[in-house]
Formats: C-alpha cells, structure tokens, sequence
C-alpha cells in the first residue's frame, strides 16, 4: 500500500504541475477567440479523451509533458479540392453543418455534388455541381468535416492563432510559464503553513527523522520529541553537545530525557556504528523548532523561496554550461525515482519538492530554445519590431529542428539513468 501511495502521490504532482502549465495556454488562448483543438496531458498513445464544447481533452501514454494545439499552429488537417466529391448537410438556417468526404452512399439527409469551389477559411463558402445544377451555401463557423469516422472542426481565419494581434498570442503563450509560477508561489505558502517557520534562537534540540532499524527508532521516539538531557548532561539548544556524547559512547547505554508534548519520560540508548561511518550513531536528525506561520509572513516566505529557489536554478544552469557532461543530466526517470524518495518523507516535503519542479518548469519553458515557449516569445518579438511575421514555414523548421533535439536529448538522459538505476 505505501509504494502504491508514492506512485500516486508522484504521477499526481506531474499532472498538476502540467495541466496548470497547459490550462494557461488553453484559457488564453480561448480568452483570445483561438480555436483550442486538443489540450493533451502527456504525448504517444491515447489513454482517455473526451470532447467538451470545441476542444478534445486527452489524457496520452508517455508523461513527458503536453500541449494545447490550437488551430493555425500547423497545417489544417483537412483539405478539399475542386473535383471532389463530397456530401454536405445544412443546417435550420440552410448553412452546411457537416462536410463528409467517404462513405457517401451511406449518408442520409445530405446533398451530394462536386466540388466547384470551396473556401473553409476567409468567406466560408463552397458551390457545388450537384446532377449539373450549380449549388452555392454558406459554411457554419462551427462546421464540422468528417472523414473516416473522425470529425474535425474547421477554423475560420479569425479562429485561428496567427489571426490575432501579437499581444494576444505572446498572452497565450506566456500564460503557460506565469501558471507554472502562481502555482509554485502557492505550493511554498502551502508548505509553509504545513511546516511552520523556524523558531528563532532556539532552547532545545527537536528530532526530525528518526532511521528505520537503528536505536532511536527501537526506542519508538517520534519526529518532534524533544531531547532535554543525556547522561545527566543538559542539551538545551547544543546539537554538537548530543553529537559528541553519542558519538563517544559507542556501544555503551546511554540514559536520555526525553519530552513529548506536554510528558518528559526516560529511556536508554546504546549507540552503535553506521557502514561506512565511524563512532556511535542512534539513528536521528534534527530539525529546527518551528511555530505557525501568520498570512504576512506565509507570503513574505514564500515569495523569498521563490526569489532563492530561482538563483539556483539559475546557478545550476550556468555550472551545467561551464561544465557540461551528461552525468549531471536527469530526464523523465531520475525525477520520477527522486520524487518518489522525496514523498516517502512525508507530504510537506513532497510540497516543496513540486513547488520547485513548477518553478523549474516555468523558468525552462522560457529559454529561448526551439520548440519551447521562450523561442516562440522570441519570433513574436520580432515580428512586433519588423511590423511582420516571419515566414511560418521559415518559423516552424526551427521550432521542428529544436523540437528533435530536445527528443533526442530527453532520450539519451533517459538511457543514462536507466543505466544508474541498473548499476545501482
């Protein structure tokens, strides 16, 4: 039950962390009238999807990231030529609803023609010779084209994503980032409510992780006992004092005070050596004493772990340019084990960790390299300084080039912890 609960716990903190990222894009870009056509959670195989007003929200295999694809982003899926044959059917109002481009023998209640002319993007029109008689009908803004049991929407110019002004495609994409900062912003204030803040200058020595198997632990003290003699000797607030005499006292019983809540009752230890370690050791960490966080100081504290958390962040990418090797690179399987360690601690911790992975997410996605959100806030930038877009074939060639690399590299950092877990 508890490996089932951390595996929970972990693919639970992924999908936060990306579906807040992915909501950003979506609900902008929705604010801004883009046809949102998938918001996926994941990339490869389909698991689970479901159509909500004009949007299919798919849950996929492979937990690597998502997307929300919105139309314009990349070439119509569907496209019709004149001498086709196709089936329409109109709506109340005479407008064609649905486009079927097989199987027309089997439709029902649908007019059946050759295509003439048709226009799914500016004037949302099509003619059709229909027995040698020329039929021209409006196209709904919402139609839908149907081929091989698959029904797509087609995306009127104004739909699309290159239709809008450069504001509001920078908000679309800079949306996904800014949630990915909000909810880092929360998850530390969450945390600091959970955990407290630390009491200043402290008067006693508080336990905080107690080392499954050694004296401490047999000894069934808790995480926030409080130490207050060993041997006679007054702890206080000396963590080194308790080090030392434990340290020295290997093998030999050693009588403590200890205090829980409101109770002190005594008990003996008899510290024994760690592999690889010298002296006694009982098997416990300390933690700093800590009292309820007020409102003030739950934001202040966390708006100081995000301005910290986001130098080293920083300072890890510049040791990563300077010293570059692919050791020191995780992918996908190293930050699933890590965060599967990190939530056998207990859920503050776990908090924590998903506040930083948010952070990071949000800083990286920002980076001007191809494919990523940065790269594209880079070409909008551009093109707001040269008064034009550049050319999207041009635009998408670096975003697929990029897009490989970064493939490819997720791909080699995944063998490489592969082959540290194998190796142990």
């Amino acid at each position: 039950m508890e490996m089932l609960r951390i595996v929970f716990l972990t693919v639970l903190m992924f999908f936060v962390i990306v579906t807040v990222h992915e909501w950003g894009h979506y609900y902008f870009a929705r604010r801004a009238g883009i046809l949102v056509r998938e918001f996926a959670i994941g990339f490869g195989p389909k698991l689970f999807s479901y159509k909500r007003n004009e949007t299919q929200f798919t849950l996929r295999l492979l937990p690597f990231g998502g997307y929300a694809r919105m139309a314009g982003e990349d070439p119509e899926l569907v496209e019709i030529h004149p001498g086709q044959t196709i089936a329409v059917r109109l709506n109340s109002d005479n407008q064609v609803k649905k486009i079927y481009l097989d199987q027309l023998d089997n439709r029902k209640n649908v007019i059946r023609g050759e295509v003439e002319f048709m226009d799914m993007v500016d004037q949302l029109s099509v003619r059709l010779d229909v027995d040698g008689e020329h039929q021209q009908y409006q196209i709904h803004p919402q139609a839908m084209t149907v081929a091989k049991g698959i029904e797509t929407q087609i995306a009127p110019r104004d739909r699309q994503f290159g239709s809008k002004t450069v504001g509001q495609r920078a908000l679309a994409i800079f949306a996904g980032p800014v949630m990915n900062f909000i909810l880092a912003f929360v998850l530390f204030a969450l945390h600091i409510q959970m955990a407290g803040i630390p009491v200043e200058n402290p008067t006693y020595v508080q336990i905080g992780e107690i080392t499954k198997g050694m004296p401490a632990d047999e000894a069934n003290l808790k995480k926030g006992d409080i130490i207050e003699s060993i041997n006679g000797v007054a702890i206080g607030s000396d963590y080194q004092k308790m080090i030392e005499l434990i340290a020295a006292s290997k093998d030999k019983p050693m009588d403590w005070t200890v205090r829980r809540g409101d109770e002190s009752f005594e008990l003996t230890l008899t510290p024994r050596t760690m592999e690889g370690q010298e002296g006694g050791k009982v098997g416990i960490v300390p933690e700093l004493p800590t009292r309820s966080a007020g409102i003030g100081e739950t934001i202040t504290g966390a708006g100081t772990a995000m301005v910290d958390t986001t130098s080293i962040i920083f300072q890890g990418f510049r040791q990563l340019i300077q010293q570059f090797s692919m050791d020191d690179l995780g992918g996908p399987v190293r930050t699933f084990e890590v965060t599967g360690q990190i939530a056998k601690q207990g859920i503050e911790q776990l908090t924590y960790w998903a506040a930083i992975l948010s952070l990071y997410l949000g800083i990286f996605n920002l980076l001007p390299i191809p494919a990523l959100d940065g790269s594209r806030l880079v070409f909008l930038g551009i093109e707001a300084l040269r008064g034009k877009p550049i050319d999207p074939n041009r635009e998408g060639m670096v975003h697929f080039i990029g897009f490989a690399m970064l493939f490819l590299l997720m791909i080699a950092v995944t063998y490489n912890d592969i082959l540290r877990l194998i190796n142990g």
